[in-house]
């Protein structure tokens, strides 16, 4: 049985991070999946190796088993390859249960994808077992609007075209999982399923936080000093605020329900939050300057630089 070299599998230094692990692996996902890779016969057997280096260095417990047998490889080696050797020692207690640890979930379709090498150190062997395809990971980004309304979307999958009907009120980095299209399992086992991620794009007008939405609105002001009702037009439709006389720059408005919807809750909805920016009049003309003056000096207010 040959040793595994999953920082080599993966192209990734000893010392390397979770989150460049993790980069490497979508990088080579992407080139190796037999899904989109047609062209490469041995596309599967990369995806497989590299998936496994995945699962290993990905989770802490098993890369510590890992690198501490690889100090004692040459034991191995020295012990008629593996008949004198104790694996209990590295192997998980329970065998097969110890599985799932993974981020991106069962990439070795209940074990019957993974190496000897990966057996022995950390068990999983269903022996005789159809090998079930691996589960596919991907990511569709959607914006605000759309994951606000909900509705059909179209992912592009290799070769393949899914149609997706969306609850509205999707979330950001929410994972949805859609059996049956992930990697094809051999003869007479099932296929893997595809998990996808939803990522929401930024918004130039508002910011999502868990169902609550919060936008800045600009208001006059004449309208803030003098107070009146005006319509405000949102993701969520238009709405009339009654701005209070005398409304300071910075005040929020909270329109309760009329935030983000509760994802497969229809009809509960977030709050909406309207932060009011008070506009002051530009191009001011010469008369206008002097009613302001005027203003103030009834005020008792002393305007700096101004002639006295």
């Amino acid at each position: 049985m040959d040793y595994k070299d999953y920082y080599k599998s993966l192209g990734v230094s000893k010392t390397a991070t979770l989150d460049e692990i993790k980069k490497q692996y979508r990088l080579l996902a992407r080139q190796t999946h037999p899904d989109v890779n047609t062209t490469d016969k041995g596309a599967s057997a990369k995806f497989a190796e590299i998936s496994e280096a995945y699962e290993v260095l990905s989770d802490t417990e098993k890369r510590k088993k890992y690198d501490s047998l690889g100090s004692e490889w040459e034991q191995y080696q020295k012990s008629d390859q593996g008949a004198n050797f104790d694996w209990n020692k590295y192997a998980s207690p329970g065998g097969s249960q110890d599985q799932g640890s993974s981020p991106w979930g069962d990439a070795f379709g209940d074990g019957a994808d993974m190496s000897e090498f990966f057996r022995n150190l950390f068990g999983g062997s269903r022996p005789g077992q159809p090998r079930r395809g691996s589960d596919l990971k991907a990511e569709l980004t959607i914006s605000l609007e759309e994951a606000y309304a909900g509705g059909v979307k179209r992912l592009s999958l290799g070769h393949e075209s899914i149609r997706l009907t969306l609850k509205p009120g999707i979330g950001d980095h929410q994972t949805i999982k859609i059996p049956g299209k992930g990697s094809p399992g051999a003869p007479g086992a099932p296929v893997g399923d595809l998990y996808l991620t939803f990522l929401i794009s930024p918004h130039p007008d508002y910011l999502l936080e868990g169902v609550d939405l919060y936008r800045t609105i600009p208001v006059s002001l004449y309208t803030a000093i003098l107070g009146a009702p005006i319509e405000v037009a949102t993701i969520s439709g238009k709405f009339k605020v009654k701005v209070p006389p005398g409304t300071k720059d910075g005040v929020v408005f909270k329109l309760t329900g009329k935030g983000f919807p509760h994802h497969g809750k229809p009809g509960t909805h977030g709050d909406l939050y309207l932060k009011v920016r008070v506009e002051l009049p530009e191009n001011l003309t010469a008369e206008e300057k002097e009613l302001f003056g005027q203003l103030a000096a009834l005020r008792n207010k002393k305007v700096e630089g101004a002639p006295q």
